[in-house]
């Protein structure tokens, strides 16, 4: 550091100190619960232009000048706006063109009234943000008033492929940032994420889109106990491939035609019936496990395909906040998901049988080994289900309003019918070559 700058050093320490003295009671040094960011951006061809809008009161561990009863002051806050913009935002949120960082550049500041509604458009917005501040004689409260600042990118070309990292997690222990991203066209793709969602693709390629998808497929079912407790449950008393691969199958086809009816809105909105699927994933575990445990284990894969049924909607609750990053490709994303779930399904049975087959071949009893996994599957599953009865029980359901769940569990019914018809004619079989 040179000598010329420590005398500025100590002039700019002292100017600090005086405007905590003179300034009024400074706001929140305790991290927010929750905070809603605001974004809205552009390509132009030319640059990459984002305004983000986020309560004043997000940015904290800096002294609120104050006049009269508690006014904000916001000519003498105006002066600090760009550097709170510098410190609390712009190093913060990422912005990519073609995999390349773009640096950003603060082009403006601004103090916004509660009311006020110019991110409606892009164009509002930056006339917004470039205006002059709000007066005093506004008499504005420090925490009720929002933070917009717009920042530029240079670009090159509006046909890019653009892609954006919020990064302002740190702002509160939950920030929720609704994105909007117009394109050159005039279409406008609309993001919203509670957590930090990494690089987010604003106009994703259908690989880009199938690769997201597959991941979140890949995820979700190792993440999913019930699910992988029912593939448990299923695969337990098989010990051929055939079978396996049949049941598998199955599985896959009946979870895929209701993840992708549900996805495209063919499934009932009402709010109980995401507690009645999930209570019904958990049945059905517990109705496979006691399967397994009085030893009716012949058209599995009937099962597999009446239970793939409610499963599938249970896989597309995963996917309500996340069809969103699909972009225009929503089927190419869809059928990416369940690409995604059954590589996590084969990744799972390629570690599972072998090492059921490896126990079996060490104790003395195969049957008991069944028994005691399933009646262990059972336990955890049945109180997962009582678990969630007690939710699904404080909705008033009317069944005439849920068609779809209602054939559901007509199908399944029919099916657990017919198996029990199986196996009944089966035992009379038996007792005749007996007798």
């Amino acid at each position: 550091m040179s000598k010329q700058a420590l005398p500025e050093l100590g002039k700019n320490s002292l100017r600090t100190v005086l405007a905590i003295a003179c300034a009024g009671v400074g706001w929140g040094h305790e991290i927010p619960t929750e905070v809603v960011t605001r974004m809205l951006a552009r390509a132009d061809g030319q640059s990459f232009q984002l305004v983000v809008r986020l309560p004043l009161s997000a940015v904290r561990d800096v002294e609120v000048p104050e006049f009269g009863p508690g006014y904000l002051d916001i000519e003498t806050l105006e002066p600090q706006l760009a550097e709170l913009a510098t410190q609390w935002i712009v190093p913060f949120v990422e912005v990519y063109e073609n995999d390349a960082r773009l640096p950003p550049r603060l082009r403006a500041t601004q103090i916004s009234l509660p009311s006020d509604k110019s991110l409606a458009t892009f164009d509002l917005a930056v006339a917004h943000v470039t205006a002059p501040v709000p007066a005093n004689s506004e008499n504005l409260i420090w925490d009720q008033v929002q933070f917009d600042v717009l920042l530029e990118y240079a670009a090159k070309s509006a046909a890019s492929e653009f892609s954006i990292r919020p990064g302002l997690g740190h702002l509160a222990a939950r920030v929720t940032t609704v994105l909007r991203f117009q394109l050159p066209g005039g279409v406008t793709r609309a993001y919203q994420f509670s957590e930090d969602p990494g690089t987010v693709p604003l106009d994703p390629s259908w690989f880009q889109a199938a690769w997201r998808f597959v991941q979140l497929g890949f995820v979700h079912i190792l993440d999913g106990p019930d699910h992988l407790l029912f593939l448990f449950c299923l695969v337990i008393p098989l010990r051929r491939l055939r079978p396996l691969v049949l049941i598998v199958t199955a599985f896959t086809l009946a979870h895929s035609v209701t993840l992708i009816s549900s996805a495209l809105g063919f499934a009932p909105d009402a709010l109980w019936f995401p507690p009645l699927v999930e209570t019904l994933i958990a049945l059905s575990i517990v109705y496979m496990a006691l399967e397994n445990i009085v030893g009716a284990a012949r058209h599995r894969w009937l099962m597999a395909l009446g239970f793939g049924l409610i499963h599938g909607f249970g896989f597309s609750f995963a996917l309500r906040e996340t069809l969103q990053f699909a972009g225009s490709h929503l089927l190419t994303s869809l059928l990416a998901f369940n690409l995604g779930v059954e590589l996590g399904q084969l990744a799972v049975l390629l570690l599972l049988v072998p090492a059921l087959a490896g126990l079996l071949r060490v104790v003395v009893s195969e049957r008991m080994v069944t028994i005691i996994l399933s009646a262990l599957a059972a336990h955890h599953a049945w109180h997962w289900t009582a678990e969630r009865w007690e939710v699904l029980a404080l909705f008033d359901l009317d069944w005439t309003k849920a068609p779809v769940v209602t054939w559901i569990l007509v199908a399944v019914a029919a099916i657990g019918a017919a198996l029990a018809s199986a196996w009944q004619r089966k035992g009379s079989r038996t007792v005749e070559r007996e007798s």
